[in-house]
């Protein structure tokens, strides 16, 4: 009995599929299916971007992708991941640079958001990655105990409360943002 491996796909292939309606992201070349998240997720996105949005663009301080902004983190076989938000900084990204394809910059800051289908240690697993490939800082949010654990490339993990507040560090030195703010309609 002889078993098939499955074929690879490149990022060609997975922007071709999202052509076609097809969402997801690819490890190693594997597809994986990114599934709607919901209301609740999207609210909280909305709320994030607000808050970096006032802070970021009147400074010129950087880029701001959502989403649907895929970023190429390997090659041969591709991987490409989707953030819910991701800043890259003016120094790394060109704010006048458009790229009609994901972005081949790795982002100083990403930022998940967690669904109700991701387990804790999914999400520290996909924080992990992300600083491997050379993110500087990785923020998941968690609707469920309205906090975030904060992920820095030494490993060290801080959770905040939804009464205490954000830091930039020094990706975005003196942004601030309550971490209620995150979470409040």
């Amino acid at each position: 009995m002889t078993t098939t491996e499955p074929r690879l796909l490149t990022a060609g292939d997975l922007f071709r599929l999202y052509s076609e309606g097809v969402r997801g992201e690819l490890i190693r070349g594997v597809f994986c299916e990114i599934m709607s998240t919901g209301e609740l997720h999207g609210k909280i996105v909305a709320n994030l971007i607000g808050e970096l949005w006032v802070f970021v663009k009147p400074q010129r301080l950087g880029t701001l992708l959502a989403s649907d902004a895929g970023v190429w983190l390997e090659r041969d076989p591709d991987t490409v991941r989707e953030p819910d938000i991701a800043f890259i900084s003016a120094e790394r990204l060109a704010l006048d640079a458009w790229n009609p394809g994901y972005s081949e910059v790795v982002p100083d800051l990403v930022i998940e958001v967690a669904s109700p289908s991701d387990s804790r240690r999914e999400l520290n697993d996909k924080a992990r990655m992300w600083l491997s490939h050379g993110v500087r800082l990785v923020w998941v949010i968690h609707p469920d105990t309205r906090s975030v654990d904060v992920h820095e490339p030494d490993g060290f993990i801080v959770t905040l409360g939804e009464h205490e507040s954000l830091n930039g560090h020094d990706i975005l030195p003196d942004f601030g943002c309550a971490v209620s703010a995150i979470f409040d309609a």
